[in-house]
């Protein structure tokens, strides 16, 4: 099935769209895209009418021109007839909104649309989702525009099978500077599933990293959608739920899901070089480093610091996550005393972390990161940045990011979050370094990139 139309419509129906109530989801979608999406969008209602000087047509066959996209919120009894008429009239594709189908035992109404579906060769995520986000050419989520969060584009897809999670997603995309390039509410998925998004984003050009919030899978479907991210280029990142008996039955009754045995899911994930994050903590942190560095590490990290207990608990972060901090033999202790400013040379430590102290000033962060960055012993720095110290400025981040354009060397930043510093975070951020928040963050970009091991 061709999914690109579900992404980039031309045109769109909203098919639900009521005459009395603007609130109602067909309404929101309708509002959103007329007139602010590429699509150009037909509103649709068995009763006919007009809505916002708009013609509303009582049939999808009614509409002038040939239709991309349909978005589907009605009753869940009249969907398979309005489906009918969408194959029909010829349409490409389809989000079901609507819900009340096997999440509420009624598997038999859905089996019927997805054997439909399949003999007209027609693609549809859902039921019961919020369906496709793809700027500019479409947004089917039945939210507001004045209450979502938009991320910037960027390189990161998401695919959830829960519409709340996947919007609470790009709020924390949003507040951490991750771009998004697409986001899939797949409910349901009784067509649509995770193996078909990956096979469509892996060959997205928009997209550099698939990021999976995974419920459930059907029997043997898991491995194969490991066998098949295992086999993609882009790192693939998922957060399994339903990990124990009571997030098992919450699952099952969400969407109608399996489970599964979390502990085998996890252990050939990790064979076969997945990017698991056991948390949301983790989910955000590595899709943010691996939009920035698509290319695995060992996981030998350097670390550059202005103070001392800062690089004690990065050390201390790093080897409970099994990350090695390799000690710099004396000939490279000795460049690096070399490369700072006399005034540090006899207070900083150099065999890593390499302390520069509170007395530093911007050059002597940029020479320790130009040595380090040469040396083959590490593959990835990690920069404790202290906004607060004395002697750096707000062009520290520019500066420092333009070593990874020249040594190729991954870079992670850790600055304090707070507006104050937002100067010190964008010149890293606008040359795509990666800022964490806390050194726990920091450190566990570094792990996502040690764990994405393509086979």
């Amino acid at each position: 099935m061709n999914l690109q139309t579900l992404f980039e419509p031309k045109t769109m129906a909203v098919i639900g769209v009521s005459l009395t109530n603007d609130r109602h989801p067909a309404n929101v979608i309708f509002n959103k895209n007329n007139l602010r999406s590429k699509a150009r969008v037909f509103p649709v209602n068995d009763r006919g009418g007009t809505y916002q000087g708009e013609k509303v047509f009582g049939d999808i066959r009614e509409v002038p021109e040939k239709v991309d996209l349909a978005v589907i919120a009605t009753r869940a009894e009249v969907v398979p007839k309005i489906m009918g008429d969408c194959i029909e009239a010829g349409v490409k594709g389809a989000v079901l909104i609507s819900g009340g189908f096997a999440e509420v035992g009624r598997k038999d109404l859905q089996d019927r649309l997805v054997a439909m579906a399949r003999e007209a060769n027609f693609p549809f995520v859902g039921p019961n989702c919020i369906g496709v986000y793809s700027p500019p050419h479409a947004d089917t989520f039945f939210i507001p525009s004045e209450r979502i969060v938009r991320p910037e584009q960027g390189k990161v897809a998401i695919v959830s099978q829960s519409g709340g999670i996947l919007v609470d997603y790009m709020i924390k995309f949003a507040e951490e500077g991750v771009g998004l390039s697409r986001a899939v509410s797949i409910g349901n998925k009784a067509l649509i599933r995770e193996l078909d998004l990956l096979t469509y984003f892996s060959e997205d050009p928009e997209t550099g990293v698939i990021v999976f919030y995974v419920e459930g899978f059907l029997k043997n479907e898991g491995r194969d959608f490991v066998l098949a991210a295992s086999k993609i280029p882009k790192p693939v990142i998922v957060l399994k739920s339903g990990k124990t008996p009571g997030g098992s039955r919450a699952v099952s009754s969400h969407t109608a899901s399996m489970a599964g045995d979390y502990s085998v899911f996890s252990s050939v994930m990790a064979q076969y070089g997945i990017v698991e994050a056991k948390d949301e903590s983790e989910l955000i942190s590595f899709a943010e480093a691996l939009s920035c560095y698509p290319e695995p590490i060992e996981g030998r990290l350097g670390i550059i610091t202005g103070s001392g207990g800062h690089g004690a608990l990065a050390m201390d972060a790093c080897q409970i996550q099994g990350l090695s901090v390799p000690t710099l033999i004396e000939q490279d202790q000795l460049e690096l005393r070399n490369a700072v400013s006399p005034r540090i040379q006899g207070i900083s430590s150099f065999a890593n972390p390499v302390d520069l102290t509170g007395s530093a000033v911007d050059d002597d962060f940029v020479s320790a990161a130009k040595v380090l960055s040469k040396k083959k012993v590490f593959d990835c720095l990690l920069l404790l940045v202290l906004p607060y110290t004395p002697g750096i400025t707000s062009d520290l981040g520019a500066r420092l990011s333009q070593i990874y354009a020249q040594d190729g060397m991954p870079l992670i930043a850790y600055i304090p979050h707070v507006d104050k510093y937002g100067m010190f975070i964008e010149g890293f951020q606008l040359n795509q370094v990666p800022v964490a928040h806390s050194i726990e963050e920091a450190v566990h970009m570094a792990e996502g990139l040690r764990r994405h091991q393509p086979c």
